[in-house]
């Protein structure tokens, strides 16, 4: 376990997909799903409730737990990444496809359990290979300079 690997390149897989959050926020969040989510008012956080949404309220928790998922991401491609062929960025890009198709399949799950419209479970998985199909190749192009495959 490369300790190197997995803090400097979960944060950098983290910081690719905040700068690839804004704009995708804004679109999808604010946007597309914006009358979704007031149609399900009672199934989200009392801060987003509000009229605007307290997104400062919720940063800290979302930090957190997307830096902690990274750190795990990052690990989990540091002991797997001799498994993908290709150049560096193209071990990470697969294993950002790996992760959006994993994402997708719990969401299909949650979906029979949360009554949330279709809508909101399609973005969201399609949002899943917005974050982390450049957030690998990213990953792994790093990752191979912080810690040589073999190395």
């Amino acid at each position: 376990m490369n300790w190197k690997l997995i803090v400097l390149g979960g944060l950098v897989f983290y910081a690719v997909m905040m700068v690839i959050s804004f704009p995708t926020g804004a679109l999808i969040h604010e946007g597309v799903l914006d009358e979704s989510y007031r149609a399900t008012n009672e199934f989200w956080q009392p801060a987003l409730r509000q009229d605007p949404p307290d997104m400062a309220a919720m940063m800290p928790r979302w930090i957190a737990t997307g830096l902690i998922t990274t750190f795990i991401f990052t690990a989990i491609y540091g002991w797997m990444r001799g498994a993908f062929s290709g150049a560096p960025w193209l071990k990470g890009l697969k294993f950002g496809l790996m992760l959006s198709i994993i994402g997708c399949c719990f969401m299909a799950g949650w979906s029979g359990v949360f009554n949330l419209p279709s809508k909101i479970w399609m973005w969201w998985g399609f949002e899943q290979f917005l974050y982390y199909l450049p957030g690998g190749a990213v990953l792994g192009w790093v990752g191979q300079k912080l810690a040589p495959e073999g190395g």
